[in-house]
């Protein structure tokens, strides 16, 4: 066996890098800010958010300027003309950067994920847009599938080898690699090392993987002994459970759409993957099972639609009811091309579904505005049936029944949550933008902060929700704890607990928390063991002098004098939760042995509290300890 010398691996990578120059600049770019976000984790939410940002539309250049590679070489495009679409396509893809914000609004999470799905769809098919060429398209995709896994398989093993040496490092010589190192390394192969393996894998001659005939023997062993028995045994379950539909003539439950959809996928890929060989004398079986199987699909497709549009008439169009529509859709377009079309053409799974895709993400007929449509009207048609709503405008209703009420603020909090309150301006007196305004600046500047940003995302559900009458509807009084009408939640939480002032101490053991309840620490000399016993009393041991912090009573002492807290009143939340936002010091606790001084300062407390104002349990309580040598 001859080992690749350095100067093969660095023509090869060299190689990647001519073909690929965007690719690899996409890449690089992408993996530094996954970098500094790690680093910058729960530190600087401004400079993370951005880099959160710079990992989606890194993602996307990287798709898109390698579909536009394989287009432009399928096509014998000269370099010029290589150049400026590339170019092109990357100023594109940069100014999503200021399109895409899934900290304000989180269904930019789901329209990146499209985005994505799309990008990756378009690089199945971009070197293969001319008619023909069926089996250079399965070979080329066979091939980036089979890349994909070796690359996945290497990188784990690459990841496994390192981490086991930096953790030996650790124990033999005392270092101190903390977890966000090993969370560097895997972000560095993931994001280099397997992407240019990957692409080191994808064929330069793409025609002349049309004259390719070769075929794996291993992928129609896991194709005949794998794929297809789960497919069969989805399919049992399901005309089973048709039947029992039929029988019973009940309407079938929505889950049943996963199934029907996981079904498809085992299916669809089972015949793909064998597609080559379907024509030679022993393999006519594959025929055989590709016709059953989309036979079989046409009466699930029927039951595919009944689950998803009992959702649809009773609750309305979300974005996920609505994908499942759209992919109803799609799978009753595949299941008759591929039973009426002779010829049978796979290119047309891909470039559909990625078309379909595509016009889901923005525009009128996107799930986005589809969605918030049907909410909308579900909202407004609910308090116009109980007088709420008056010169087509929304107004606070009265009465309504239990059930409508509940119902009315599920779907407000759905369109805060989803499109903000500015949704509802048309059927408001009030400016919403102007209130959200005021919103922000009480619960700070920009929401940069996950903790502001969800706090004032539930005070727009609050304000809106207390405008249109329904608070008795909502959590936001003072609910007790669920099944127990005597019990209560308290949250505290420190002002401005991002900042610790570490004057007058030695050094902090961070991320003290009753879900880590026996810790080891080696630090400046100091042997240290956190202990959380089950009482949730916390014990700090420093070089065998015991620290022990009886967190229940010292907070028992705190809520005796709740009047002189109600200055750092919070909220209330969805829950029910009674929140205090307090200075610091109200949460810090020493205590001093031999040779150490210690304070524990808690930064996020959640209590159980009892009618009478007593603690019945700390459900969770997380700080750090600030130690100073005597």
């Amino acid at each position: 066996m001859k080992f690749p010398s350095l100067k093969s691996l660095f023509d090869s990578f060299s190689a990647v890098v001519k073909r690929f120059p965007f690719e690899m600049l996409f890449v690089l770019i992408g993996t530094i800010a996954a970098i500094v976000n790690i680093e910058l984790e729960n530190i600087d939410f401004i400079v993370e958010n951005w880099c959160i940002r710079i990992m989606m539309v890194c993602n996307l250049g990287l798709l898109l300027s390698l579909s536009v590679t394989l287009f432009c070489e399928s096509k014998g495009a000269s370099n010029l003309k290589r150049l400026f679409i590339r170019i092109i396509t990357t100023v594109i893809t940069c100014l999503f950067i200021f399109i895409i914000n899934p900290l304000v609004n989180t269904s930019d999470y789901i329209r990146f994920f499209l985005l994505s799905l799309f990008a990756h769809l378009l690089v199945a098919f971009a070197a293969y847009t001319a008619t023909g060429l069926i089996q250079g398209f399965w070979q080329f995709n066979k091939t980036l599938f089979l890349r994909f896994l070796t690359g996945v398989l290497y990188s784990a093993v690459l990841f496994a080898g390192i981490a086991a040496a930096l953790g030996s490092i650790n124990l033999l010589f005392n270092a101190d690699f903390k977890s966000d190192t090993f969370f560097i390394v895997w972000t560095c192969i993931a994001g280099l090392f397997n992407t240019t393996f990957f692409l080191a894998g994808i064929p330069a001659k793409l025609h002349e993987l049309d004259n390719d005939l070769s075929y794996p023997k291993g992928l129609k062993i896991f194709t005949q002994y794998v794929l297809i028995p789960l497919a069969t045994i989805y399919i049992v379950i399901l005309l089973a459970y048709e039947l029992k539909i039929l029988l019973q003539w009940n309407l079938p439950k929505g889950s049943v759409s996963n199934l029907i959809l996981g079904y498809a996928v085992f299916g669809i890929l089972s015949i793909l993957l064998v597609f080559p060989i379907k024509d030679q004398e022993e393999n006519k079986w594959i025929k055989s099972y590709a016709r059953s199987f989309y036979f079989l699909m046409l009466p699930l497709i029927v039951l595919l639609f009944l689950a998803v549009g009992t959702r649809i008439f009773k609750y309305g169009i979300t974005e996920f009811r609505f994908f499942l529509l759209l992919l109803s859709f799609w799978l009753l377009f595949i299941t008759i091309y591929f039973l009426v079309s002779r010829k049978q053409n796979i290119k047309v799974i891909p470039i559909s579904l990625c078309l379909l895709t595509l016009i889901s993400i923005y525009g009128p007929q996107s799930a986005f505005s589809i969605a918030k449509y049907s909410q909308r009207s579900i909202l407004v048609n609910l308090l116009k049936d109980h007088g709420g709503f008056k010169n087509g405008k929304l107004i606070p209703v009265k009465k309504m029944t239990d059930e409508d009420g509940n119902r009315a603020v599920a779907t407000i909090e759905y369109l805060v949550d989803h499109y903000g309150m500015e949704v509802l301006q048309p059927y408001i007196d009030k400016d919403l933008t102007a209130v959200s305004d005021a919103i922000n600046k009480q619960n700070g500047k920009k929401g940069y902060d996950y903790s502001n940003t969800y706090k004032q995302r539930n005070e727009r559900r609050k304000w809106l929700i207390k405008y249109l009458g329904l608070m008795e509807y909502s959590g936001y009084n003072y609910a007790p704890y669920p099944g127990d009408s005597n019990s209560y939640f308290y949250s505290l939480s420190i002002q401005q607990n991002q900042v610790t002032i570490v004057k007058g101490y030695d050094f902090i053991i961070d991320d003290i928390s009753t879900e880590n309840r026996n810790d080891h620490y080696s630090a400046d000399q100091v042997n240290i063991r956190n202990i959380v016993s089950e009482n949730e009393n916390f014990s700090v041991t420093l070089n065998g002098e015991l620290a022990r912090f009886d967190l229940k009573n010292s907070l028992k002492s705190l809520l005796k004098n709740e009047p002189k807290l109600k200055v750092y009143i919070d909220s209330m939340d969805h829950s029910g939760t009674k929140s205090y936002l307090l200075p610091a010091e109200m949460l810090s606790f020493s205590r001093e042995t031999k040779s150490f001084v210690i304070m524990f300062r808690a930064d996020h407390v959640r209590l159980k509290i009892n009618k009478d104002k007593t603690i019945s349990e700390i459900t969770f309580l997380n700080g750090k300890y600030l130690v100073r040598k005597k």
